[in-house]
């Protein structure tokens, strides 16, 4: 499979996953926050906005015939951006969740850190690629 064809997927499949938990968390956010043993509804359902939103921008580059390096480089700082933001709820244990609330954060933050390393990975494959 071609570096951008395999690239392309990549980002597809990170904005999908980012649309579902979009989704979850802005039409079941009681449950969610139940979950993480909270009470307050808001807090997920931003989350879900902004996931929406990620999403969006990750689908409507993952469509485009030329995969727009500037973008791929936001998308990918994005998504370190979640894992470094994850690590920082996760290490001192903020804001007391559910002990299943802080798994649940710690695997997205797997599922994004692979998703930018994967993307990363295709940055450089495409920047490799001759002109």
């Amino acid at each position: 499979m071609k570096p951008v064809t395999t690239l392309k997927n990549v980002m597809l499949i990170n904005a999908l996953s980012s649309g579902a938990t979009a989704l979850l968390l802005l039409s079941m956010p009681g449950v969610i926050s139940d979950l993480f043993g909270r009470g307050e509804k808001l807090p997920f359902m931003i989350v879900g906005l902004f996931l929406l939103v990620f999403a969006f921008i990750v689908f409507t580059q993952s469509r485009k015939p030329f995969i727009h390096k500037g973008w791929l480089k936001f998308i990918i700082a994005l998504d370190i951006l979640w894992v470094i933001e994850s690590a920082i709820i996760l290490i001192p244990q903020l804001f007391r969740f559910t002990t299943l609330g802080y798994v649940l954060i710690a695997a997205v933050a797997l599922w994004v850190a692979v998703m930018a390393l994967l993307q990363a990975r295709g940055l450089k494959q495409l920047t490799a690629l001759p002109s």
